[in-house]
């Protein structure tokens, strides 16, 4: 197992891998280590407030979409059923019993 200490020491053996932290979702600005950094849905980094409002209005908007396509999936996978499935007729030869039947 690789040390994590090892990508910030600047040994040559390792390539550097990117952490998460190092700049924003959205617009991909660096984000300074001692500047704020603004977060949405764990683990998601933004330069700005309105960086990750913009995020925040895109993921709403593609809810928003999915919710409406799902909706009118459903509704056809429905209809579709409901017209296209044969109305099952009943066997003349099953046996059927009625009564009680008691146990003791």
């Amino acid at each position: 197992m690789k040390s994590p200490a090892l990508y910030y020491t600047g040994c040559e053996k390792h390539q550097y891998q990117p952490h998460f932290l190092d700049a924003c979702f959205l617009c991909q600005r660096s984000l300074g280590h001692n500047s704020d950094i603004f977060m949405y849905r764990g683990n998601t980094p933004f330069c700005s407030q309105e960086c990750r409002q913009e995020q925040i209005e895109m993921d709403e908007t593609n809810d928003r979409k999915w919710k409406l396509s799902s909706k009118r999936s459903s509704k056809n996978t429905n209809s579709r059923t409901k017209t296209e499935t044969p109305t099952k007729e009943t066997d003349t030869n099953k046996a059927v019993r009625t009564g009680t039947v008691a146990v003791s």
